[in-house]
């Protein structure tokens, strides 16, 4: 009984010294912790080498660490570099230096866009793309980061990033000499999934709006986008900041990156911050003054807005499809998702309200409304995995009479990338919305009885609203003509369309 209470007495001294220390350290006693603030870019970069694999945050020219890419840009004994992005920036600015400088091997990437020094290496045989849906991406590297070697996904179903063939390094007279494999694949529910593989990097390179010498890092509307995902998939995360902020400053719930993740971090030198679609808002009386081409396209995206009902939550896919935002009728409520990582996104902003910070899958500027919120890509794309979103509206190049989309590559001429269509429209409980031109600029027709392009996703469109007409895609029968446009006719319709289909008895001019 003696030993027992001389143990109880010892366990309680114990528990009372720990007390005291805490109550200490709560009082403001110093702690120690080590310092991983660095002085530069250039010496923050310190140990990449020649092969490294490097993750690069950021999304288009949004959150991108502009003072490391530059750091490396100036390091010409660095080659041969993989480099896994979204994308590439600009021919002149971010990622896309790097391009210039000819010190990338490989990109790892979903879209090409507007970069035009991209598209040319890549078609003429100087690079190597490995193109990836734009979630997969997201979840790749974040599976990498968490240690998850591999997961299964509907993305890419039914398409050439499950069969393989997808070109990933062309010969300089245009052949293929590398292409994509083919996944593996396993059936769960009743549903084909494939196989993706986890990401991980030699180097993360990230940017965050602030963040503290423990490395805790804090990013600033959509600038999360890639950077939260790859700050947790380096050997070693450089992460630079526009502010370091002393420790303790940084509430703890506000604080995206914990630092344990982060290894090196700096105060960027300078930044430029360049918005690569400086996009505003237009009056009626502009909108009346606008070229023929641009007339049509809001024709047809007018057209589009009466898609949607109130409480909806709907993404616009990149192009003529986010022209929507601003036609949405006043009495309803649409919650409106940009892949890239905004719920909530508003009309294109006034001259004095453009924030670099905040733009859509478009890279163009945007707003957010009241109650919108900003987070990573990762878990944007579990929002369009999960189901949760009503429906989204995409541009397309051709769609087939059974629903069949393509809109992302035409081989050896043009290549945009997937982008983050493949994952939208393989999410089985939201609608599909293509809008598009009825006919391609030499007159042939978009809508066809087979696609001749590389697909997007198979029997995954429900409605195609284009200049001329709205078709519904009917399961297992075919098109059914809906609606027409002032000035058509059922066989005008038929005259600039590529395969049959049924007319609706209702079918009247309604836009």
């Amino acid at each position: 009984m003696l030993a027992i209470k001389r143990q109880a007495l010892a366990s309680a001294s114990r528990v009372l010294l720990r007390t005291n220390v805490l109550s200490g350290l709560v009082a403001g006693a110093a702690r120690a912790y080590h310092n991983k603030v660095y002085k530069s870019s250039d010496e923050a970069i310190e140990g990449i080498k020649t092969g490294d694999t490097l993750l690069i945050g950021g999304f288009g020219l949004c959150g991108i660490p502009e003072n490391l890419l530059k750091a490396i840009a100036r390091r010409k004994d660095i080659q041969q570099i993989t480099a896994v992005s979204n994308n590439a920036g600009t021919a002149d600015y971010g990622l896309g230096t790097l391009l210039q400088s000819r010190q990338i091997k490989r990109m790892i990437s979903s879209y090409v866009g507007e970069n035009k020094e991209f598209s040319r290496q890549y078609l003429g045989g100087e690079l190597e793309v490995e193109l990836l849906p734009q979630g997969t991406i997201a979840e790749r590297v974040r599976s990498g980061g968490a240690g998850i070697p591999a997961f299964y996904t509907l993305t890419g179903v039914g398409t050439q990033v499950e069969t393989g063939g997808i070109p990933i390094k062309y010969s300089k007279d245009g052949e293929v000499v590398i292409a994509s494999t083919p996944r593996e694949t396993k059936v769960f529910n009743g549903r084909k999934y494939l196989m993706e593989e986890g990401i991980t990097g030699d180097y993360a390179l990230v940017k965050a709006w602030k963040g503290d010498a423990l490395g805790n890092l804090v990013f600033k509307y959509a600038a999360s986008n890639f950077n939260a995902p790859m700050a947790t998939a380096g050997k070693i995360t450089i992460a630079e900041v526009e502010e370091i902020v002393p420790v303790g400053e940084l509430k703890p719930d506000e604080i995206h990156i914990p630092g344990i993740h982060v290894h090196r971090i700096l105060k960027g030198e300078t930044y430029e911050k360049r918005i690569e679609k400086l996009t505003l808002r237009r009056s009626a009386e502009e909108e009346n003054e606008l070229p023929e081409s641009m007339k049509q396209r809001i024709h047809i995206i007018k057209r589009a807005a009466r898609e949607f009902k109130d409480g909806m939550y709907v993404n616009l896919g990149i192009g003529m499809p986010v022209l929507a935002s601003n036609y949405i009728a006043p009495e309803i409520t649409v919650h409106l998702q940009s892949e890239n990582g905004i719920l909530g996104m508003g009309p294109f902003p006034t001259a004095d309200k453009v924030d670099a910070d905040l733009v859509n899958a478009g890279k163009e500027s945007v707003t957010v409304l009241p109650g919108g919120t900003c987070f990573s890509s990762d878990v944007s794309f579990g929002m369009i995995r999960g189901n949760r979103l009503d429906m989204t509206i995409l541009g397309g190049m051709q769609v087939s009479s059974r629903g069949d989309l393509s809109n992302w590559m035409v081989p050896r001429k043009m290549v945009k990338g997937m982008g983050g269509a493949m994952d939208l429209v393989a999410a089985p409980k939201s609608r599909v919305v293509v809008t598009m031109t009825h006919n391609a600029k030499d007159g042939s027709p978009k809508i066809l009885k087979e696609n001749t392009l590389p697909l997007t996703g198979v029997q995954c469109v429900d409605r195609i609203i284009t200049d001329k007409c709205v078709f519904d895609v009917i399961p297992n029968k075919g098109l059914l003509l809906r609606e027409l446009s002032y000035g058509e006719t059922v066989d005008s319709i038929k005259a600039s369309t590529g395969c049959d289909f049924e007319v609706a008895s209702d079918i009247a001019e309604t836009f």
